[in-house]
């Protein structure tokens, strides 16, 4: 079993992020600076070499202008049902 971390169910999370930073127009230093920490934590965030919590997804989601709930309603609709072997 890979690495939760790099599963491709975690890799929704991933791209949701990222994407809703570029949507914002938002290098990751600028959202770094938002977020209050520096620019290798976002890069390690979208590059899956750090795992994300709730709490940061949050923080992420008010930071791009974002509605946390329509954030996650994004990852839930990229996430395929598991099945056994998952």
């Amino acid at each position: 079993m890979p690495s939760a971390i790099f599963s491709e169910r975690y890799g929704a999370v991933v791209e949701v992020l990222a994407e809703a930073r570029r949507q914002a127009g938002l290098t990751q230093v600028q959202l770094a600076e938002r977020l209050r920490r520096p620019q290798s934590y976002v890069s390690k965030i979208e590059r899956r070499e750090r795992r994300v919590d709730a709490v940061e997804f949050y923080d992420w989601a008010i930071a791009v202008g974002g509605n946390p709930e329509a954030l996650f309603a994004a990852v839930a609709a990229r996430l395929r049902p598991r099945t056994a072997d998952q």
